[in-house]
Formats: C-alpha cells, structure tokens, sequence
C-alpha cells in the first residue's frame, strides 16, 4: 500500500489587537474626535485586525461615546473596552459596550512592587483582591473578560504566577503580559510567557496576549519572543504610536510573521496586509503625527533607493528584488519601489529613470546628459523629474544649435547700469558683443540681438521654479515671432536664471535661423513606450519635433 501524505502541521493563529484608538491616543498630539476615531476604526476592519480597543469610556463623556458608536457602526472586529479595576468604571465600560455582540470588557491593574508602593499603596494581598473580585464583576456584564497586571516584567514572578491563575478563575479568558515601561529584553520576555505558561495550572483556560512598549526600541522585538514563546495575541497600534516611545508597531509584527519563514511556517495572521499602507496614512492624516521618513514598512523611504549599487540590483533584479528588498511594496499597498536621484545613484540609475520617462536617447546624448545631472546633482540633495526632463530639453536645444554660447558676463544692481557681454560660436567662428539694457535680462538679449541678425519679436518671457528651494532649478520659456509671424518656442534650465535666460532665448533664435535659412530641424527618434498614466515628452534622438 502506499504511504500516507504527511499532513500539514497547522499554523498557529496570531490575533491582532489594535489598541491605536486607546493607546495611541494617548501621546501628545494624538487626541481624536468620535468622527476620526470611526473612520479609523472602519479602516482597521478592512485591515482585518482581531480586536479593536475603541477607548476608556470611562474616562470622558466623548470616549463613551465614541466606544459606543464603533461598537454599534463597525462590523467585523471583537470591540474591546478598557476599565480601571474599579465598580463604576466597569459598570460604566460594560454600559458603552452591551449595545454590541463581539465585545470584550479589558480590565488592568498594577501588580509590580513599583506600582503597589508607589501608586496605589497596597499590599500584595489587597491588589490581588482588586484584581479578583473586578474580573467577576466584569465577567457578570460582558462575556469575555481579558486582565492586564499592569508592570507584569517587573513583578516578583510567584506573585505574578498567583494572580495569572486567580483571575482566571475569576472568570478571565485572556491573560495580558505587558511590558509597560518597555524594560525588559527579548530573551527574558520571551522567558517569562514560557515560564507562566509552565507554571500556572489553569494557563490552558486562556489565550496568553503581550502588550511592549517601545522606549528601549525592542516593543516589536518583544512581542515576537512572546508569540515564539506561546503568545497568541499581540497587542499593537498602527504606526507605532502610544504613549512615550509607542508601542509594537502593528504593520512590523505582521508583515515580519509573513516575510521570515521560519516564522511563517509556524504563525499566520488573519491582516490584510494590502491594506498597510493606507491605514498608515490615515491615522497620520487623522492624528497629524507624521511618520518618520525611515519608519520601518511604512516610512517614505522604506522602499526607496538611492545607492548606486542598491539601484543597480533592483533595476538587475525587477522580478527578484530580494537583493536589496525583502518585502514587496504592493505587498503592503504601496505603488512599487522609488529610485531616488542623487549624485550617488550611478549612470545606470539616470539612464533606467529616463526610459521610464518615455525617452528614446542616444548614447552620447545620455552622457551627456548624466555629466550635467551630476553637477546638478552635487548641489541639490535630490533631482526630480521635472529637472531631469528640464535637462534633456536643454541636450536638445544644444543638439540643434547654429550658435552655441561659449561665454557670458552680466554686472547689475544699485545704482550701475546694467551690461552683457556675451559671445557665441558658429562654425569655428567666435562672435562677441557687449550691450546695456533696462535690467540684466534686457542687456543680455541686447548683446545676442546684435551678434544674431534675424528679424524677430520677443513675444513672452516666462520664469518658473523647476522644485522647490533657493537652490532649485529654474525654467525659462521664451517665444519669439519670426517676420512670417511663425512662433518660436525656447526654453533653457540653469540654477541661475540669468544663464537659463541666454539659453532659452538662443534656443528660439537658433529655430527662427533655421527657418530664415530654409534648413528643417532633424527630427526625434521613435520613443519607447511609457508606462506612467502622464502625458509623453515629446523629444528623442534628434531633439524636439
């Protein structure tokens, strides 16, 4: 007979309790009206996390409200509320929450020496009595009750084994560890959630879940040694955000259980993770705390690159991007991975973005290009887009040019008249001219009028910011009118506009003398086609049509 299929080990299921409406709110700046918390709250049921911690209904009129409204509004998740261990809280917590059918009443206490003497001051015996008797009084009014003993990695651990057990019995069907000063390291957390589930007798009647906070930066590190420990739940919030340093970042643990694969075999989450990315950026539009750029997973520069060599791999490896990325944007609900030019990001980089950006080049025309992109690049921490095409409409013009400028020197300002000396090239010939005008512009096109004889009109002259800054790339556009009223357009790129000026200007002159001495201009090589939904540059091999 043959042999039996071996059959598939089951993964273990890692809940996701999102406390971002409870915890995170409760950092500077993060407060939220019951309208933001809703729509966060719709969000993270598209997201598909377990559990939502909606608030501490207790704790105002406004965050009753706002628990109560979620409970009734938002379908999918378990709505939990959080409750001090105390009568009126619970009562209260249990009132917000009964208008719903998946509901959970959280109840927390603090059980470390720290927190009896120092906060609550009370024996060990009267915090256990707390702890007992507000979880069978929560279990009365709400079906499933989850306890935090509040500071549990520094709590005497028998103390802490006797009140995981006692308040099971009281009714408890989840046990939550949390590190709430982010103290411990992973090795000890992990520890501790192996220990407690070894020594406590009835752990088996309750899921274990972990609650790490962030303030040595181990909260996700934390809470992944208690999941490889025997944690079933981690408790986290969108983007990082909580109190002090925050808390287990919600996209880190799930997108780290479904990227490693050790991890992966063992552990799956029910998360939709194509919904990340845009669960980050609401709750930073809602709460208006931005992500930092180098944010793990959902940082703008996540999925950037700019290093030469890291360039080189991704464009090498479109299909296999695991050289230098170990997650997929679109993984997460990002478009695709971004290339950002710098003067380290190699010729290779400037050559693929190009193509992308529709344009057929010649290899010459390339490099010439790449020369000017590094000198543009060495004073500028990053090109754009627009200041690459600015560059390759500038090759363009110079591709085309009947006379070419090889120097000019402008003085103006005060009280000193303004005057351009300018000269130009044409076939070997060098032509000079020095001329005064009413502003540096206005000498500057003296001077070129009288070295180039061609009847025209200036028509407009237009200056505009190519990005941002004081160091910006700026764009001249200028058109001319010929004696047959035919339009000549020239624009010219330069971080000074007094140079991007004479270029443009040169551009128009060079095509009104095309067409004054019956030449026509070579026309563009066939462009590649261009995936990006905007509008096609119009230029190729030979310049513009």
């Amino acid at each position: 007979m043959p042999a039996a299929k071996k059959s598939k080990s089951k993964k273990t299921r890692i809940k996701i309790f999102d406390t971002t409406l409870r915890d995170a709110e409760q950092c500077p700046g993060g407060a939220m009206t019951t309208e933001d918390k809703l729509k966060v709250a719709h969000q993270l049921a598209r997201l598909r996390v377990d559990v939502i911690e909606a608030g501490f209904p207790y704790s105002s009129p406004g965050d009753f409200e706002a628990v109560q409204r979620i409970v009734r509004e938002v379908k999918g998740p378990t709505i939990a509320g959080l409750s001090l261990c105390r009568p009126e809280a619970i009562e209260r917590t249990a009132e917000a929450l009964k208008v719903g059918r998946r509901v959970r009443l959280h109840v927390f206490l603090s059980t470390s020496p720290q927190h009896r003497e120092g906060i609550l001051r009370k024996s060990r015996e009267e915090v256990l009595e707390m702890a007992v008797s507000s979880v069978k009084r929560a279990r009365e009014l709400i079906d499933e009750v989850e306890f935090s003993p509040m500071d549990a990695t520094r709590t005497e651990f028998d103390y802490l084994c006797e009140v995981v057990e006692a308040t099971i019995d009281a009714g408890a069907s989840i046990i939550n560890i949390p590190d709430t000063l982010g103290y411990a390291l992973p090795p000890e957390f992990g520890d501790l959630i192996r220990r407690l589930r070894e020594s406590v007798p009835n752990i088996g009647r309750a899921a274990i879940s972990v609650h790490c906070h962030d303030d040595l930066g181990l909260a996700t590190a934390n809470s992944l040694a208690g999941v490889m420990n025997g944690a079933t739940q981690v408790e986290c919030t969108v983007n990082g955000l909580g109190e002090r340093a925050g808390n287990a970042a919600v996209e880190e643990i799930t997108v780290i259980l479904d990227t490693r694969r050790a991890l992966k075999r063992k552990f799956e989450t029910g998360v939709n993770l194509k919904e990340i990315y845009r669960t980050s950026r609401l709750v930073r539009e809602v709460t208006g705390i931005p992500v930092q750029p180098n944010k793990a997973i959902v940082g703008e520069n996540a999925f950037a690159h700019s290093s030469g060599v890291h360039v080189d791999g991704v464009i090498k490896l479109l299909q296999r991007r695991s050289s230098f990325e170990i997650v997929r944007p679109q993984r997460i609900g990002r478009d695709k991975s971004e290339i950002v030019l710098t003067s380290r990001s190699g010729r290779k980089a400037v050559n693929h973005r190009l193509a992308e950006l529709g344009y057929d080049l010649s290899a010459g025309e390339l490099e010439s290009i790449y020369r000017r992109f590094l000198a543009l690049a060495d004073q500028r921490k990053e090109v754009t887009d627009d200041e690459l095409e600015s560059l390759v409409a500038d090759e363009t013009r110079i591709s085309q040019e009947i006379y070419a400028l090889d120097y000019m020197h402008v003085v103006s300002g005060g009280t000193t008249v303004p005057t351009a000396t300018v000269r130009l090239r044409r076939n070997g010939d060098v032509l000079e001219a020095v001329a005064s005008g009413i502003g540096s512009v206005d000498a500057l096109y003296r001077a070129i009028d009288d070295i180039i004889k061609v009847d025209h009109r200036l028509v407009d002259y237009n200056v505009s910011s190519v990005a941002g800054g004081t160091d910006a790339l700026g764009e001249v556009t200028v058109r001319i009118g010929d004696k047959a009223d035919a339009i000549h357009v020239g624009r010219g790129a330069s971080m000074d506009i007094i140079e991007a000026s004479a270029k443009a200007y040169l551009q128009a002159l060079n095509k009104a003398v095309f067409r004054a001495e019956g030449r026509t201009p070579r026309r563009k090589a066939k462009r590649s086609k261009r995936k990006a939904k905007r509008a096609r540059p119009k230029t190729g091999r030979g310049g513009k049509a």
